[in-house]
């Protein structure tokens, strides 16, 4: 379900938000998308899921990329795939196919992006090794982004006085993310006539949100122990005249999201 057919459409949103930040704020900024975790051993990743601010203002969950803003212009910076990942992840589009796409001014690889860094603002992301590299392209040290500093406190300001108000086009993902979720909790409350345990209602509820390709949005919570919280554990027995709690969410591919509890 993808809402951005034309991509056009995205490239007008992108373009209000990011002109929008550059009346709040008269600095450039950097935001990276992160990368990939390694599970087990490092060609067995976790899902990756790109940084929120990122994806606010680049509009596609690119891995391994930065954007710098500064007065409305977009500079896309990341490198083009290697030719040998071809035989795993097949043809990938190249950087100057991406930042047409969502209408960057400029577009560099990620080698470039140092000599831009001088005076930007950033927020910074959680994984270790981005974080360092973050710092060493802007040439100083980071605050977390619970506790950002200077003019990082200024961006994040903006952004959160940005994203009080959504757009159109985020108002058509939102929708999106919730009518799958409720096409979700649909499937799961008619699951429950056959599931013999937990987890036959939590895969009936994940494959309508998987077959719309789309993801969880947290780990979901299908549980007849309801008193606890956060539990992620599936496996209990489901009776006659059990009360099954179901905290099931939908995330869009460019990370708008619904919960929903039931």
């Amino acid at each position: 379900m993808n809402i951005f057919p034309d991509y056009e459409l995205l490239r007008i949103a992108l373009r209000h938000r990011r002109q929008k930040l550059a009346s709040l704020i008269d600095f450039p900024t950097i935001l990276w998308s992160g990368s990939s975790v390694s599970r087990n051993y490092p060609a067995l990743k976790f899902p990756f899921r790109a940084s929120s601010h990122f994806l606010y203002f680049a509009g596609l969950p690119l891995e391994n990329a930065a954007i710098r803003l500064e007065s409305g212009r977009l500079e896309l910076f990341m490198d083009d795939a290697l030719p040998s990942s071809t035989l795993w992840h097949g043809e990938m589009p190249k950087r100057a196919e991406i930042a047409e796409r969502i209408g960057a001014d400029a577009a560099f690889p990620m080698s470039e992006l140092k000599l831009r860094g001088i005076g930007a603002a950033t927020i910074t992301v959680q994984d270790s090794l981005i974080q360092s590299q973050q710092s060493q392209m802007l040439d100083r040290p980071l605050t977390p982004s619970k506790s950002p500093a200077g003019i990082d406190l200024e961006l994040t300001k903006a952004i959160i006085s940005l994203r009080l108000t959504q757009d159109t086009a985020s108002l058509a993902e939102l929708r999106s993310a919730a009518a799958v979720t409720v096409e979700a909790h649909k499937a799961g409350m008619a699951a429950t006539a056959t599931a013999q345990i937990e987890a036959g209602v939590r895969a009936a509820m994940e494959s309508a949100i998987i077959s719309q390709n789309m993801t969880t949005a947290y780990p979901s919570i299908v549980t007849v122990h309801g008193e606890i919280l956060h539990s992620e554990h599936y496996h209990h027995a489901l009776q006659a005249g059990d009360l099954l709690l179901a905290d099931v969410g939908a995330e869009t591919s460019t990370g708008w999201a619904a919960d929903v509890t039931r």
